[in-house]
C-alpha cells in the first residue's frame, strides 16, 4: 500500500446527510456495515470525541487502508473481515448487544474501481475477477461465464444490469466459450460487448458499463442477502437508533425501499382479502419519504455520486 494513501480519499457520498441522519453524540455506537476506505466512519468518529465504530468489510485491502487512516481514533474503532450480511455475528464477537445507528454505503470502493487487477472495470486489462473478498474461494466472475448457460447469462445480465440486448451479450460469450476461446479478461469481454451491442455515439455509458454492474452483483450475491440485511440492521438498533443506507442500482434500492415499507407497517396483501396476513407490523419511522440525492455541487466534484441514493429509518421499538 503507497505511503499515506488513506490521506488521499475522495470525500465519501451523501456525507453532509449522512451526519444529519445518523446525528452521532458523544458515546453511542455506530455500525459501518460496509467500511470501504473509511470515510464515512472518519467523519462520524470525528463528529464527537467519545464516539465508536465497528467496521465490517469483506475486502482485505480496503481494511488495511481504512486502518491506516482510523488508527488515530485508537480503541474507539475495531474493524471485522466479514460480509455486511454478518452483522449479529460481528456485533456479538464485539460484545455489543445492541447499538446507536448503522450505515451502509453499498457502492465499489474507490480502491476496487480504481484497481488494475481486481477485474470490476473495464478501464484496465485484468482477469475477470471482481470478488469483493480476493480471498474466498467464491467463483468469479470468469467462472460464471464458464459454467452458466446462455440462458442463465441473460438473465444476469438483464435482472442485474437491465441490459436490453442481454440475449445477443449471452450469445456471443456462449459462443467464443464454445469455440475454445472463453471470456477470461476484462478486455476480452469489454470487446466483445462493443462488438455486439454497436451504440450510437450519443449514448452516454460504455455499452460495457450495465453487464459489468451484473456481473459484479451475481457475483457478490449482492441482491440476496440485502433484503435480510435490512432488517438485520433495524433489529439490531436500540430504541430510537438510526439506520442508513447508501444504494448505486435501482433494484438494490427497491428492495430497501419495499423492506423499509414492511418495517414501518405497511400491508403488501393483495387488495382483495378481507384482513392483513403478512403480519405487517410497525417497527420503524422512515425519514425518508423520497431517497435523498447527490447535490449539483456534488456531482461535479465526484461524478461517481451520480446514482446514488440514500433511504434512513428510526427504530421505534
Amino acid at each position: 500500500m503507497p505511503e499515506n494513501k488513506a490521506e488521499n480519499l475522495h470525500k465519501p457520498v451523501l456525507l453532509a446527510e449522512t451526519l444529519q441522519l445518523l446525528k452521532p453524540h458523544a458515546n453511542e455506537v455506530f455500525v459501518d456495515a460496509t467500511l470501504g476506505l473509511g470515510g464515512h466512519a472518519d467523519a462520524i468518529l470525528s463528529f464527537s470525541g467519545k464516539t465508536r465504530i465497528v467496521g465490517i468489510d469483506q475486502d482485505g485491502e480496503a481494511i488495511a487502508v481504512a486502518k491506516q487512516r482510523l488508527e488515530k481514533f485508537g480503541e474507539r474503532f475495531q474493524v471485522f473481515h466479514e460480509n455486511f450480511s454478518e452483522i449479529k455475528k460481528v456485533l456479538a464477537a464485539a460484545e455489543f448487544e445492541k447499538v446507536d445507528g448503522v450505515l451502509a454505503d453499498l457502492g465499489v470502493s474507490s480502491l476496487q474501481f480504481d484497481s488494475a487487477v481486481r477485474g470490476f472495470s473495464f478501464r484496465f486489462d485484468a482477469p475477470l475477477d471482481m470478488r469483493m473478498n480476493a480471498e474466498s474461494d467464491e467463483e468469479t466472475a470468469a467462472d460464471l461465464l464458464e459454467s452458466l448457460s446462455e440462458f442463465e447469462i441473460a438473465r444476469i445480465i438483464y435482472e442485474y444490469g437491465e441490459e436490453r440486448l442481454s440475449r445477443r451479450i449471452a450469445r456471443r460469450i456462449v459462443e467464443k466459450r464454445e469455440s475454445g476461446d472463453s471470456v477470461k479478461t476484462t478486455k476480452q469481454l469489454a470487446e466483445l460487448i462493443e462488438k455486439a451491442v454497436r451504440r450510437g455515439k450519443k449514448d452516454k455509458i460504455h455499452p460495457a458499463t450495465r453487464t459489468f454492474q451484473a456481473l459484479r452483483i451475481a457475483v457478490n450475491r449482492e441482491l440476496e442477502i440485502l433484503e435480510q440485511f435490512v432488517r438485520d440492521s433495524v433489529e439490531v438498533l436500540k430504541k430510537d437508533g438510526r439506520f442508513v443506507v447508501i444504494t448505486f442500482h435501482s433494484l438494490e434500492d427497491r428492495i430497501v425501499k419495499q423492506t423499509l415499507q414492511r418495517l414501518a407497517g405497511k400491508c403488501f396483501c393483495p387488495p382483495r382479502l378481507p384482513q392483513c396476513v403478512c403480519g405487517a407490523k410497525k417497527e420503524v419511522e422512515i425519514l425518508t419519504r423520497k431517497p435523498l440525492v447527490a447535490s449539483e455541487e456534488e456531482l461535479e466534484e465526484n461524478p461517481r455520486s451520480r446514482s446514488a441514493k440514500l433511504r434512513a429509518c428510526l427504530k421505534l421499538s
